[in-house]
């Protein structure tokens, strides 16, 4: 049976250094019919050089004419996607190489739209612990705090459709999952760690009242709530934020 093009979302900003790694873990993968997206949001360093070493015809590279940051690049990936599976991969993370295949199985076997895995954290070298995740999540569970990691995301694009992410600084991943899951859709986890995430600053960046901004920002002007729901969404948030802090060991 014929594998299904799966479209790989990597947004790049000077990120020479690490890139080499993020490519590999996608050719390394069992699973072989996809496409890597490269868009480059004007690095200042040898991230172009790079990427032009892989002469794998798989691999597409584009520039933006000025730097926009990650939200409207991943946009500019979003819209040259040919793939009926949309899956995620910054570009200093890595996956295990039996990811796609493991991960798009358990999607077509069980008629899922969207699905997530637990992640191994990279510290200094070394695997350091596993992210857990919820077993599943709908759109009112998934309001309380993101607890998705964004290299472990695939999701359908024939059912979701086009998604444009919204131009948030930060938090621009978890107003996406929630843009997708608000059209009624339950995201499912396949048990098994199947993705490495680079701690270069500790896996939560950025202090509470910053989150607290972002968020709210996400349920007023993106998802449309108004003034009150708004802050008593973000107000909620910083209630599980802290409680998963607690649970996670940060």
């Amino acid at each position: 049976m014929k594998e299904t093009l799966v479209s790989i979302i990597m947004p790049a900003y000077n990120c020479g250094d690490v890139i080499v790694e993020s490519i590999n873990s996608v050719l390394a993968q069992t699973y072989t019919n996809w496409e890597l997206l490269i868009v480059d949001d004007c690095s200042s360093d040898n991230t172009a050089e790079v990427v032009a070493s892989f002469k794998d015809p798989r691999i597409h590279y584009q520039r933006n004419e000025q730097n926009s940051g990650a939200a409207v690049t991943r946009n500019t990936a979003l819209r040259l996607a040919k793939g009926k599976y949309i899956a995620f991969l910054d570009s200093d993370d890595m996956w295990l190489p039996e990811k796609l295949k493991k991960q798009i199985a358990f999607m077509e076997q069980n008629n899922i739209v969207m699905s997530y895995t637990p992640y191994y954290i990279l510290t200094s070298g070394n695997k350091q612990n596993i992210r857990s995740c919820p077993d599943s999540l709908n759109y009112y569970e998934l309001t309380r705090w993101n607890r998705i990691g964004c290299l472990t995301v695939i999701y359908d694009r024939e059912q979701v459709g086009l998604i444009q992410l919204p131009d948030l600084k930060k938090r621009n991943d978890y107003a996406m999952w929630l843009i997708i899951l608000r059209k009624g859709y339950t995201a499912y986890k396949f048990n098994e760690p199947l993705a490495i995430y680079r701690s270069h600053y500790g896996l939560t960046q950025g202090n509470l009242s910053s989150l607290t901004k972002y968020h709210f920002q996400m349920f007023h002007f993106v998802l449309k709530y108004n003034l009150v729901v708004a802050l008593l969404l973000t107000m909620r948030n910083c209630v599980f934020y802290s409680i998963y802090r607690i649970i996670d060991n940060d």
